[in-house]
């Protein structure tokens, strides 16, 4: 769920997106608030964030849909994020993945609002791991069709010339995050580029 213009909270995709308030906008650059909330993450080995959150999708995927005590269906929520261990924006669905090279990679399904700490399954596949996320200010640049190198590094670098004009510090580097599903035709594929963000002082 999204906060539209009016105010009102609606939905953009099937499946669920986690809830934010838009603060500012320009063109397709937002700043939104986003609330506290959680995530099923893993760590994994690949050359790129596309090659990672392919090959973080299975357990995470197999977690939601039953791969726990008490084999609970978890609804699917975007985005899915895939970044460099240490660089993670936890969504919903997308997927997110920050830019980086070969290396470690932190994929991250964000659960639906509802469940607690206490409440979650336990995974049974002992990779993956549940994670609480405050509250943050994130600064995105939307797109839509294809996501390749070019348009991620030219989408990332639009994310920070606007926060160093705008008085905003980047705190992490940006995190690529997918919204459709593979079944979406390329030119409709919603795609996005995020990096958690303060005012300066």
């Amino acid at each position: 769920m999204v906060r539209s213009g009016s105010g009102r909270w609606e939905s953009r995709n099937v499946t669920d997106s986690l809830s934010y308030r838009i603060v500012e906008s320009r063109g397709r650059i937002e700043l939104r608030e986003y609330a506290a909330y959680l995530s099923a993450e893993v760590d994994v080995e690949a050359d790129d964030h596309f090659a990672a959150a392919n090959r973080g999708f299975r357990p995470l995927a197999g977690y939601i849909f039953g791969g726990n005590v008490p084999k609970a269906k978890i609804a699917m929520t975007t985005p899915v994020t895939a970044s460099p261990a240490g660089e993670s924006i936890d969504m919903t669905t997308p997927v997110t993945s920050a830019l980086g090279g070969e290396g470690t990679y932190t994929v991250s399904f964000s659960m639906p609002s509802g469940w607690t700490m206490d409440t979650l399954p336990r995974p049974n596949d002992d990779r993956v791991r549940l994670v609480e996320n405050p509250a943050r200010l994130v600064l995105a640049n939307r797109f839509r069709g294809r996501s390749d190198a070019k348009r991620i590094a030219a989408g990332s670098r639009e994310l920070l010339s606007y926060a160093a004009d705008n008085s905003l510090v980047t705190l992490g580097e940006p995190v690529w995050a997918g919204y459709s599903a593979p079944y979406v035709p390329l030119p409709l594929r919603r795609w996005e580029m995020l990096v958690h963000v303060r005012r300066e002082r």
